[in-house]
C-alpha cells in the first residue's frame, strides 16, 4: 500500500521557520522524483520545490533562497526546510512522488504564517 505522510506543519510567526517531512512507503522511493506543492484558499495548487532521483533541485521563484528541499533515500523521506516564512506562504503543503506517469500524493499538512 502506497503512503505519503506529511508532517511538521503548524502555526508560525512571520520570519519563523518550519521543517516539513514526507515519509514514503509502499514503493521504491529512490526511483521517484519528489516534490512539494502548496494550495492556498481559493488558489490553484502550485509547485514549491522539486528534487530529482539524482538530487537536482528546483524552486518556485518566491521561495528561492528561503526554502530548501532535500531527500534521504535511506529513510524514504523528503524534507522541506522553510525559513523566513511570510503570510503568503500560508497554505496546505502536499508531497508528491512521480516516476514517469505514476504519481502519488500525500494528504497534506497545513502551514499558517500569522502573528
Amino acid at each position: 500500500q502506497v503512503q505519503l505522510v506529511e508532517s511538521g506543519g503548524g502555526l508560525v510567526q512571520p520570519g519563523g521557520s518550519l521543517r516539513l517531512s514526507c515519509a514514503a512507503s509502499g514503493f521504491t522511493f529512490s526511483s521517484y522524483a519528489m516534490s512539494w506543492y502548496r494550495q492556498a484558499p481559493g488558489k490553484e495548487r502550485e509547485l514549491v520545490a522539486g528534487i530529482t532521483r539524482g538530487g537536482s533541485t528546483n524552486y518556485e521563484d518566491s521561495v528561492k533562497g528561503r526554502f530548501t528541499i532535500s531527500r534521504d533515500n535511506a529513510k524514504n523521506t523528503v524534507y522541506l526546510q522553510m525559513n523566513s516564512l511570510q503570510p503568503d506562504d500560508t497554505a496546505v503543503y502536499y508531497c508528491k512522488a512521480q516516476n514517469y506517469y505514476v504519481v502519488y500524493w500525500g494528504q497534506g499538512t497545513q502551514v499558517t504564517v500569522s502573528s
